[in-house]
């Protein structure tokens, strides 16, 4: 695609400013999303400082030429469940979850030396467009849920459909202001409002939302209160770092816990691993520009590994390479890397201001919900250009894609032992399998030919 701004462009300090927190709106809802729902009072400004320090690693390690934020990782939430439930205390809690961060990311640091000795060529060969394509591709489908579940926040599922109520007709109002606010800048804005069409369609949203909310309290309509202001009388004034409770619990680990914590998180850590590669190879695509040859896969790996220990140290959640901010990067043709880089930095100014982060978690989910159609969908169409090259009327190439997208749109998520393997993970797996099975038969072929 064309970009408005390349990997060494550096957009003016004002714009820059701007373009750092539409970044920063793009990434926030999923970054303080995984402390809350872990809770044991993990602290939401803790997790998005971790979030700024870990994406400052990770550009120091690429060496400043892999345009993308590290946010918290849903895919460690059952770890961290595990690293709570298995300890004696809450503080022996906080002490398991940077443990097992440190253990996810010695993996990545084990993989990124054998990557740096052997090359990438292996990766290519066993991830091709044919099978990281659809891959891509699930990563945004799988998330459709979540932005239509937003969407509808106030809607009630009955389990086939949603039922609209006037409270869900009333949310579902100001997500469509948002997703049509962000689509119409986007395509028909001109300069600056095409750039920060994110910023603009959750202004709108917001602002809409903020006029129902306040008739719903001036008439006593709860069916129009779509912001919850209540928020405001719990701010969290200054980040409760993870080591600080962390260190009251190290006399408390024994070497049982320690093991339960390696079980719990090395194996995500591999799973985390392939995803790394798909939404790398994305961002590839998006820019041009082959990631995993330069600053390679080694680099991204390491700066994704240390840059989750370090995260994880400051706000208790390993981070991971985020698709919402590649879907920003997509949407809004900006892959500046020193935008990324005043996003880190505005997330860890940010944390100390309670008002101001809670004023961020204010934002209704169905806002997000209409911010994350577009990003999401991004996510998936980018995908499947990757595959527009692939000749799918070769019937090895059409079985790889077609076992991709069924395994994953069809929600296979095996659980083998205490290891969730997710639906991208797995249609993965099936994909890499399916295209080595296949493509050893062809050459069988082409051998007797």
């Amino acid at each position: 695609m064309k970009l408005v701004y390349g990997i060494k462009d550096k957009p003016k300090f004002g714009q820059l400013l701007v373009f750092a927190f539409q970044q920063l709106l793009a990434i926030l809802a999923a970054t303080i999303a995984v402390p809350a729902i872990v809770g044991n009072g993990m602290s939401q400004s803790a997790a998005l400082f971790g979030a700024g320090v870990g994406t400052i690693i990770y550009l120091l390690f690429t060496k400043f030429r892999s345009p993308v934020f590290l946010g918290s990782s849903f895919a460690f939430l059952g770890s961290m469940f595990a690293a709570f439930a298995g300890a004696v205390s809450t503080e022996a809690g906080y002490a398991g979850i940077i443990l097992g961060a440190i253990f996810a990311g010695l993996v990545y640091v084990v993989i990124a030396i054998i990557v740096k000795f052997a090359g990438v060529a292996w990766i290519n060969k066993l991830m091709p467009a044919v099978v990281i394509g659809p891959t891509v591709a699930i990563i945004g489908l799988s998330l459709a849920g979540n932005a239509i579940g937003d969407a509808l926040h106030f809607a009630e599922n009955d389990g086939s459909a949603y039922v609209m109520s006037a409270h869900g007709w009333v949310g579902f109002i100001c997500a469509l202001v948002t997703l049509f606010t962000v689509m119409i800048c986007s395509v028909f804005g001109k300069k600056m409002a095409k750039l920060i069409p994110f910023i603009i369609g959750i202004v709108a949203g917001y602002a809409v939302a903020a006029i129902f909310t306040v008739i719903g309290i001036k008439t006593g309509n709860e069916n129009l209160m779509i912001i919850d202001f209540s928020l405001f009388q719990h701010i969290q004034w200054v980040p409760d770092f993870t080591f600080l409770n962390a260190a009251k619990g190290l006399s408390a680990i024994n070497g049982n816990y320690i093991a339960t914590i390696a079980v719990a998180y090395v194996p995500v850590a591999f799973v985390v691993f392939a995803e790394h590669i798909a939404d790398h190879k994305n961002l590839s695509t998006i820019i041009d520009h082959d990631l995993l040859e330069e600053p390679g896969l080694h680099r991204t790996l390491l700066g994704d590994g240390v840059g989750s220990m370090v995260g994880a140290f400051f706000g208790g959640c390993p981070n991971t390479t985020y698709g919402e901010s590649v879907g920003c990067v997509a949407i809004t043709g900006n892959a500046s890397v020193v935008t990324i880089l005043a996003t880190a930095i505005l997330a860890i100014v940010v944390s100390f201001f309670g008002p101001f982060v809670t004023f961020l978690a204010t934002i209704p989910s169905v806002v997000m919900g209409g911010v994350c159609v577009t990003l999401y969908g991004f996510i998936a169409v980018s995908g499947l250009k990757m595959i527009q090259k692939v000749d799918l009327g070769e019937n090895k190439n059409l079985f790889v894609v077609s076992v991709i997208l069924i395994a994953g749109i069809g929600g296979m998520t095996l659980k083998i032992f205490s290891v969730t393997l997710t639906e991208i993970a797995c249609a993965l797996i099936l994909g890499i399998i399916t295209n080595l099975i296949l493509s050893r038969k062809q050459d069988e072929n082409v051998t007797a030919a």
